[in-house]
Parts: C-alpha cells; structure tokens; sequence
C-alpha cells in the first residue's frame, strides 16, 4: 500500500482530532494533533545499500539504523539509535520506521537518510526482536525477513506490508525463534487516521499463560542440553525393548511355542508396535512438539480429556516401572549373592536394600542432569550390545561340556525338533501375554520430546529403526536358540550305553537320551523349556550375559525415571488437574523436574519395598498399551475429521491401519489380563469423565473439536435437504436481549423452553455509530459467547450494527440462522418506558413486530411489572472471563443514567459500565471533574465490594432473577383466546416439561358463549387430550365482551390522550402534514372504528386480574392489529392496558402455521 503524497490538513492550535467511535468509546482519550502539512502519516527513512547489503549477509540480524524526523529534512549528525517515543512501539512487538511523531519533537535520524520524495509511500515497517543469545543478550534491529531495500528491489517501494516469514506463525518465543506479529489488516487497509498497532497483538494472537511461561522458559534457558535422533531417540527405545526378556525369558518362549510360533510372536507384538510407532511419528510431526511425550501428542490430538487421563496414568505406569525393573535387577543379584553364600539377612529383605540402593544411585544420575542420564546410557548400550555378540558368538563354538545341559550347535534335526510349539502349561495367548511387555518401551525417546534438538526428525527416524533393529534381534534369538539348543536335558555327562532304536529326540544322534529325565517328576533341570539362565550358558563368556541383564535392567529404570517427570512435569504445567501446579517448576538450564524426580522416587521405593510386582505388572503393561491404542486413535480420529491442519511430514501412515492398532492394542489389553484391562479402562472412563467436568480452559485445537465441526456441517447440509414437519416442530427463537446479561429474566424465560429443544439467539442491534467498529464487535461477539458458555445458557450472540432499530432486527431476521437452523420465533421485551421517551422508538418497536409477521415469524412478548432491563445495575465486568479479568481489570465503575432504559430497545448500549482497559477517563478516578454524564452508582474491586441500590432497583434485580429458581407449586395459565396454530399452547407445555416448571399446573382459559360453556370446555379437554397435554382445568369465559368498567375505559382514554391526532379540530392540510411527520398518533376515525377492540383489551385485562392474579406465568395470545390500519400508539395502547399490573406475562401469537398435531 502506498500513502498519498497529499499532506494532511493539520487541525487548528487546540483542536483535536474526532473519536473514531463516538458511540462506542464515549470518554475515549483524545487523539494527539495530526501530522504537519509537510508530513505524511507514515515517513520512510531509507538505509543505506551498503548496510543493506552487511544485514542480509549477516543473515538478516545485524542493527539497523532508522529513526523519526520531525520534518523532510534528516539529521545527518545524530546516531543511529531509536528513542522511545510514544507512537513508534506497539508493547514491545513492532517499530514503525518514521511514524510521524506526536509530539512534533525532533528525533536523530540516519546520517544515510534518502531524499525527501522517498517519504511520500511512507508504510515502511521495521520490526524489533530481542533474541537474547547466549553471550550478551543485547537487541538486535532487523528488517521483518529482508531490509527494506530488499522491498524497493522487489515491489518497487517501500510497504508497512510484510512478505513471508517464519517468526510470524510461531506461537511463542519458543527455541526455534522469537515471535513476530505482522501487520494488521486494519493497520493495511484503515484510513490514516489511527494509530498503528494501538491494540498492542495485532493479530489478536495473546499468548495464553502456559505459552507465556513457555517464551519465558525458552528466553532463560540457552546452552541447554539437546539431543540428537541416535542417543535421545534410538539408544533409549533399544535399551527399553531389549529388557531382561530377551536373556531369561525368550530361550523358554521358543521352549513353549516353538520356532514358528515364537516368530509369530515376535511378529504380532512387532507389527502392533510399528503400527504405534508410525502413529507416532505421523501425530509428531504435525507440528512442533514441546516436552510431555505420549501425553503431549495424545493431548494436543485428542484433547485434554483423554490427554490427561492417560497423561496420570501413563506416568504414573513408568514410575512403578522403575520399581518393576529395580526389583528386577535386585533379584538377579540376589542370585549371585545366593551362588556365593552371601545372603545378608533373607532373600526378600535383600531385595529390598539391594533396590533401595539402587533407586537411589538411579536418582542421582537423573537428578544430575539429562547429560548425565545420556552418557549413562550409551554406556549401558554398549554392555547390553557386547552381552547379544557374546551370545551369538557362543552359538557358533559347541563346546562338549555343554552337550549335557542341551547345546550341541547349529543342527537341522534339533531346528525341525523344536519348529512346532510343546505347551506346558501354557498357551499361545499366555506365552505371547509373557513377552510382549519386552515390547512396550518404544515410546522412551518420545518421552523426552522436550529435550530433543528436532523432535520432527528424531521420533519417527529413531523409534522406528529401533523397532526394525530389536524385532531382528529378537527374531534371530528366538530361531538360534531353537536351532542349537534341545528342549529337555539332564546334565547327565554320561552317554547312553545301551543305544536302542526307540530313541527319537534330535539329542539322540549325539549320543544323548534325555528321555529318562522327562518322565521323572521335576522334569529335566537343563534345555530351553526348564532353565531361564540358557543364553548365558551358551554364550562365550557366560558373565557377561549377567552384565547384559543387568545392563538391561537398569537401563529400563533410568528411562522410566526420567520419563516419569518429564511427562507429569508437562501435565502439570497444563494445569489438567488443579492442585499439582508444584510439580510443573522446572530447575536449572535443562528446566529439570526435580520435584517430580523426587515424586516418581517416592513411589518407585513403595513398590520396590513392597516387592510383589507379580499383581502390578499387568496392570502396568495394560496402562502402557492403553496409551499406545489412544496414540493409534488419534491418527485415525484426525484423518476422520479431515481437519486442514492436520498435515503430517510423515507420510507413512494409514487411518484405517492405525484404527486397527488401536483395535489390536485393546484385543492384546485382555489378553494379557482381563481384569487389568477392566481396571485400566474404569481408570481412564473416570479420569476422563472428572476431566470433562472441570472443563480446563484450555484450546490447542484438537481434533475433537475438528471432527464436532466435520460433523455439525454435515447434519447441517443433511437436515436442509428434509422437509419440515408439524411433529418435528421446534420453538427456535430471536430473542431481541441487548447483551445477553441486561435482560436475565427475558434470557432465562426463554431459555427454559428452547433448552435442549430448539435453536435461540440472541439478538443485538447496535445502533447510533458514526463510524462502525466492526473489530470490536468481532470482539464483544465472541465475549459475550463465552459468558453464555459459563452461565451454561445453551444459545448464540449474534450482534450487528445498523442505522436504526428496525433496520438492524430485519437483518436478523433475515440473516440469522443457518440452513434450516433458523429462528421461526421472535421474542422482545415488552416497552415499559413507551411513554417516557420518543415516540418515534415506539414505532420503530411495533414495526419490529409487523416485519416479523411479514416473514412469517411468531412473535412473543415478555412482560414484567418491575421491567427487565438490568444494565444500569450490573457491571459489565461479570461478563469477562477469568482470564480477562487477571490480565487488565482491576475495578470497575458502574454509571446509571438518569433516563429510564428502554426494555425493548436493544440498540442502546446496555451497560453504562467502563472498564479501565476501554476508559482512560475513569483511570484516575480524582481527576474525573464530573466530566460523565452519568453518576457513579456501584464501584467493585477485588478487594471489597460496595452497593448501593434504591428500592426499585432492588424489586428489578429480584424479579430478573425469578426464572432461575425453581417454580414452586403454582399455575401456568394459558388464555388461548385465538388459534394461532398452537404456539400460545405448545410453549406453556415445553415450560412445564422442565424441572424448575414441573411443579406447575396448566390451567387453560378460552373464549365462549355463556349458554355453550360445557360444549365449549367438552371441545376443549377433546382436543388437549388429542393433543396429549396435560391440564388442570379448563374455564370458558363467556363474558369476554362484556362492557368493561367505565373508570377503567376513563383510564384508557386518559393515557392515549397525548397521542391522538384529533384531526377535527384542525383543518385537513395540517393534519395530514402532523400524521406525516408523527405516523404514530391515533385518529379519530380509527379510534371509533376499533372501540370494540379497544373495550376487549380493558375487558381482558379485568379478567385476568381475576382469574391468574396468582399465577407463576400467564401464556396469553397476542392481539394482532392491521398494519397501515391501526397507528402504533393505539396498538402499544392496547398492549399496555391488557397486560399491566399481573404477573409475568407472555404474550405470544404463532405464523398460523400448525406446529400441533395429533397424527402419529
């Protein structure tokens, strides 16, 4: 965009420039004196190609020298720095290269300053970052992506307008870089007459308080600590997969299940981990991944219900997992003790000290820091690694002192002896139940997300490859063993003497026969189906197999150690589960969790001191896999709700693949146990449902809200392509409340019978601004949402601007509403101030409910003697949010005017309360000088809270909130006087069905001749029971048309009287010219023509002050009166005078459309 070169008229000495707003900002702060005649809004100051040329090849980040000139002419001896001037700084964010300055005071300007023509496209914009490096931390100036000749090379002049760059879609200061905020559409597209950036985040990108923390975080900790794909990633899954399973437990999988069998093992828990793994990587990166491993993804996918239930569990599975494998490693040392005659006390209680020391030295590697952690690591890989060659090498070398115990080589007899299963006890299900928690630590790199230099880069490459890497090895276990090593075996060293022909068993051809040990009672002591220790007997130095199981052991605990806090330190800070805000403190550079590393301690040393884990392991693997099926669904439920956002780098994935996963990891939960998997699913059905209730105010776009999307647009398209039905027939109301909080009783009445029934909106015309502010509307639009949210108000604030009362309602009931989502009924408040102000509002009021007739609406009028507009009483500031609240309200003052409100006109600004953050004048609350208009009322501060309520006020304040309680015993009385189609009858029914109504009767009241009562009342109890609504009584009136009283009639006369026009008594001209100028006044032509309707009016409202003077609600059809034919101030007239004085009232006429029926 380029500014015109036409200068702007400065206003006079002392004049200021108009209020952008003068409707919505009132006591806005006066804008400063316009630019001089010689200036334009924005000003350029050109740097010079050669520092141009050092910024780019600095990559972009050197200082640039630019500064505000108080005229054409720059100053060529100042230095390059930027002065804090008002008007150049939007909070921090952004500089505007030569905003004219307010003050008109000079500022130093770059001695390489371009010509005084360059300054006419004066948009040129700079951006300030402070990237604090790891040495000073000092500012660095710098063009947004290029220096701005880089703009005059490309589009030929310099533009505010910025081209693409990465800073500007990151969501905080994150590691990767600092935000940047580019420049607004208003700030592009606005008249030069605002303030650029005034708003401070000019795309309206807050930052909520966990990414603030998070950009505080990022900013603190430079020199940490980052891992690579191969040692965060690889190592750890390898060290995790390969537990103490691959060295005591795999040579008895094959005993069992054979070579075959155990290979389809291998495959399944392969095939269900690799189908995670791809899950994984798909959900890893689609964005950038902060630290919380499983929850994080799970959350950020699905949601914070189901992220933080298996958040909880999932860390609370891998802090007794370090129990599971300290024990672990406690035993195999207690057997090595035992081989040595070293037992210290008895075997439990060395268990236990020898675990306790262990946790402890495990503690302090993970407390010491991630470095540390790594280092211990990698060299626990190498053991285990020098433990697998050591095995494989023993393989090859048959030694004959090994014959005995089963060993003889590689042999194709003894591989085609042990292909097919021999289960012992066991079953397929049950062995595969054995081994495939060896396969459940593929997410130990995931886990430590946040401490990975690429997370997009290192989950996939290194989970994955660690997958393929220990399925291999286990796969060439399983078949080495079973080809080299015989089931059964005596350690007899003895060959059979007396060899028969009966002798089968591949041992046979090497002159051993362990068929006598087979039949004894214990069995054979040696071979793959009885002694766990095989691998280390066979391998070439049997030690180190030892040292591989411990190796493995440990490694597993020091990952889970760290795993464990990682994960509850990011579910912590998420602020999920109130009360757990103490653990999400990170320390020192690596934001370490030592409070979590101390929790996870905790209860790792309860299990380990327990230590029977025989009832908890299950458990633990159903908690792990719970977690891989939730990870599996993810990918699956966001493909389903084809969300543009969900763009995973990593293209190998499938949905359906990955809903099998999920299906697969539920299946193998109840194979591995059934009342663990039982267990695991009441866990997370609860956690989930105890999240779900608090309802965290969190949004990180998951794609529930995605597929909630996905799904109400196509029911919505579904439902427009069905044709209406009187049975389907709902109540969908535009009810006209202003802000939904001034009028609560018009709001909660309405809300009780289109709650869970039909759609409602509610209406806001705006009206008597010069100069809409549609960004504010935009705003007030999605506040006033929220505080229907939190009131649990089930309806939509639907707010427009427009040039009078009448116009705006037409927009809405022409717009509002989706496909066949739309508002059928409107609802107002009834005027109570109708003769207090301008009669032009009245009919403006009564052409509202002539246009909703003309489009075939119904129309409903709320009516309570106190009246209904609360807005001169409450504060606006019930209606901000919590987080609002903390970020910039601190008191507010409440003004009542000293008119009455209108309680149907909605265009009015519904609340006199100013905010500090919209309010300049009330920021000083001594200098106010009686400025405002209006009185201070009700002052609130956090502190104390002070009110001051006149009597009226306080019988309004209760009557608005008379629909929120629960109705006791009492009458809703209909007076169904004329079919409207049944509108006046279904809502009454609609109110009664709900629980604070369901103590009420309907009582329903019809016209009649009085020598047709009981047909009349038989007629109607007919239809009713037809219809299937309940009634208490059903009275006939007959004499509706009775004269009403004279001094009722007087009364009626009294009040039209300043209304007619009484055209007799002044020559025609002059009336025609009044009743042009004023529509609204009553003729006397027309009053004598409906003197009939007028008597019926005063009639009925004798009636009803004696049949429903007790009534909780009366339901009364709505006169409808001729358009054209009767003025508005007859019909208001007729309102007023049949609804005063009487209990909540409602007044209500259907579109003659039936919405009844009693067909089935």
């Amino acid at each position: 965009m380029s500014v015109s070169s036409t200068p702007t008229p400065a206003p006079a000495p002392g004049e200021t420039a108009p209020a952008e707003n003068d409707c919505l900002a009132p006591d806005a702060r006066q804008k400063p004196p316009g630019p001089a005649q010689s200036q334009s809004r924005f000003q350029v100051d050109l740097v010079a190609e050669a520092a141009a040329a050092v910024a780019e090849n600095e990559s972009l980040s050197s200082e640039a020298s630019a500064t505000v000139p108080s005229s054409d002419q720059a100053d060529p001896g100042a230095p390059p720095e930027y002065p804090g001037t008002s008007g150049e700084e939007a909070k921090g964010r952004f500089r505007v290269v030569n905003f004219a300055d307010p003050s008109g005071a000079g500022s130093p300007a770059s001695p390489d300053a371009a010509p005084a023509e360059g300054m006419q496209n004066g948009d040129t914009v700079m951006s300030e970052t402070s990237l604090h490096s790891s040495t000073g931390g000092q500012h660095h100036y710098h063009y947004d992506t290029h220096t701005n000749t880089y703009y005059l090379r490309t589009f030929g002049h310099n533009t505010i307008d910025a081209v693409p760059n990465i800073d500007f879609y990151r969501q905080t200061a994150a590691p990767l870089g600092e935000k940047l905020i580019r420049p607004t559409l208003s700030e592009l597209h606005d008249e030069l007459d605002k303030e650029p950036f005034e708003d401070g985040f000019a795309n309206g990108d807050e930052l909520t308080p966990a990414e603030e923390a998070a950009a505080k975080e990022a900013a603190e900790s430079k020199g940490v600590v980052k891992f690579g794909w191969i040692k965060g990633v690889l190592v750890r899954c390898m060290l995790n997969i390969w537990g103490v399973m691959l060295f005591i437990r795999m040579s008895w999988i094959v005993g069992q299940a054979g070579i075959a069998l155990s290979c389809l093992i291998v495959a399944m828990a392969t095939v269900v981990t690799t189908i995670t793994g791809l899950s994984t990587s798909a959900i890893a990166t689609n964005g950038f991944v902060r630290g919380g491993g499983a929850y994080y993804l799970i959350s950020r996918s699905l949601g914070p219900e189901f992220g933080g239930s298996i958040g909880l569990i999932f860390a609370f599975a891998n802090a007794v997992a370090v129990a599971m494998y300290v024990v672990g490693f406690a035993e195999t040392m207690v057997e090595l003790l035992a081989g040595f005659d070293a037992i210290m006390t008895d075997e439990t209680n060395d268990i236990r000290i020898i675990g306790t020391i262990t946790v402890i030295l495990l503690l302090g590697i993970s407390v010491a820091g991630m470095e540390w952690e790594a280092k211990a690591q990698i060299f626990l890989l190498f053991v285990l690694i020098t433990a697998i060659i050591n095995y494989f090498i023993g393989t090859f070398i048959p030694l004959k002192s090994k014959e005995s115990s089963g060993f003889f080589g590689y042999d194709g007899s003894i591989m085609w002896e042990n292909m097919g299963p021999d289960f012992r006890g066991q079953t397929f299900f049950s062995v595969f139940a054995i081994f495939f928690p060896a396969a459940t630590g593929i997410l130990a790199g995931t886990n430590i997300s946040g401490d990975l230099a690429d997370p997009q880069l290192a989950i996939p490459r290194g989970t994955l490859l660690a997958i393929l890497i220990t399925g291999i090895v286990y796969l060439g276990v399983a078949v080495s063993t079973g080809s080299c090593i015989v089931r059964d075996a005596s350690r007899n060293d003895t060959v059979s003497s007396q060899f028969t022909l009966n002798c089968t068993d591949a041992s046979c051809k090497f002159g051993y026969d362990f068929s006598a040990c087979k039949s004894e009672k214990d069995g054979c002591p040696a071979g793959l189906h009885n002694d766990f220790q095989v691998m280390s007997m066979v391998s070439g130095f049997g030690p180190i197999i030892t040292a591989g199981i411990f190796s493995a052991t440990l490694s597993s605990a020091l990952a889970s150690l760290v795993s464990a806090p990682k994960v509850f330190q990011a579910l912590c800070k998420d602020n999920i589960y109130p009360g757990l805000e103490m653990f999400a403190k990170g320390y020192g550079k690596n934001n370490e969790p030592l409070r979590g590393y101390i929790l996870t301690f905790v209860i790792a040393l309860a299990f380990i001191l327990i230590a029977e884990l025989n009832i908890i392991a299950p458990i633990i693997s159903n908690f792990f896999l719970a977690s891989y099926a939730l990870i599996n669904f993810s990918v699956f439920h966001a493909s389903l709700a084809n969300s543009p956002g969900w763009r995973p780098s990593f293209k190998y994935y499938n949905m359906w693949v990955s809903l099998a996963g999920a299906v697969l990891c539920c299946v193998v939960m109840f194979v591995i146990n059934w009342w663990a998997a039982l267990f695991t699913n009441v866990i997370v059905l609860g956690l989930y449902i105890y999240v779900s209730y608090k309802k965290p105010d969190v949004n990180w776009g998951s794609s529930t809200q995605a597929l909630t999307y996905h799904q109400a647009l196509t029911h919505t398209l579904h439902l427009s392509g069905v044709e209406d039905h009187i049975k389907n027939f709902r109540p969908q109301c535009l009810v006209m409340t202003g802000y939904p909080n001034s009028r609560p009783a018009l709001l909660d009445l309405v809300h009780s019978f289109t709650k869970n029934v039909g759609l409602m909106i509610c209406g806001h015309v705006r009206t008597g601004c010069r100069r809409p502010n549609f960004k504010d509307l935009a705003t007030d639009q999605s506040r006033y949402q929220r505080w229907l949210l939190k009131n649990e108000t089930k309806a939509f604030y639907t707010p427009v601007f427009a040039e009078d009362m009448r116009q705006g309602s037409q927009y809405l009931l022409q717009a509002a509403g989706l496909g066949r989502l739309k508002p059928n009924t409107l609802v107002l408040g009834f005027k109570n101030d109708w003769r207090d102000g301008d009669m032009m509002n009245v009919e403006t009021y009564i052409s509202m409910i002539h246009d909703a007739f003309d489009f075939q609406y119904g129309a409903v009028i709320l009516r309570l003697k106190e009246g209904l507009d609360v807005s001169h009483i409450h504060g606006q500031d019930d209606v901000l949010s919590s987080q609002e609240k903390s970020s910039g309200m601190k008191d507010v003052i409440v003004s009542i005017d000293t008119s009455k409100n209108s309680d149907g006109d909605s265009s009015k600004l519904s609340s006199k309360a100013t905010s500090l953050q919209n309010s300049p004048a009330i920021q000083k609350d001594d200098e106010d000088d009686g400025k405002a208009t209006s009185q201070p009322l009700l002052k609130k501060d956090k502190k104390n809270m002070t009110v001051s309520l006149n009597v009226s006020d306080q019988r309004l304040l209760e009557a608005s909130q008379q629909f929120q309680k629960k109705q006791g015993k009492g009458t809703v009385d209909v007076w169904w006087l004329f079919d409207d189609g049944g509108l006046t009858l279904l809502i009454p029914y609609l109110l009664t069905n709900k629980k604070r109504w369901k103590d009420c009767k309907i009582r329903v009241f019809i016209g009649g001749k009085i020598n047709r009562i009981d047909h009349d009342r038989r007629a109607m109890a007919t239809l009713l029971s037809k219809f299937r609504i309940d009634f208490s009584d059903i009275t006939v009136l007959g004499d509706v048309n009775t004269k009403p009283k004279n001094e009722h009639t007087a009364a009626f006369e009294e009040m039209i009287e300043p209304y007619r026009l009484k055209e007799d008594d002044m020559e025609q001209e002059a009336a025609e010219r009044l009743k042009n100028s004023e529509p609204w006044r009553i003729t006397d032509n027309e009053l004598e023509l409906y003197r009939a309707k007028t008597n019926r009016q005063i009639r009925l409202n004798e009636l009803l002050k004696e049949h429903s003077d007790t009534a909780n609600l009366i339901v009364m059809s709505l006169p409808l009166a001729r358009k054209g034919a009767v003025s508005s101030a007859l019909y208001m007239a007729w309102l007023e005078v049949l609804s005063k004085d009487l209990p909540p009232i409602l007044l209500v006429r259907g579109n003659h459309q039936s919405v009844l029926t009693f067909y089935s």
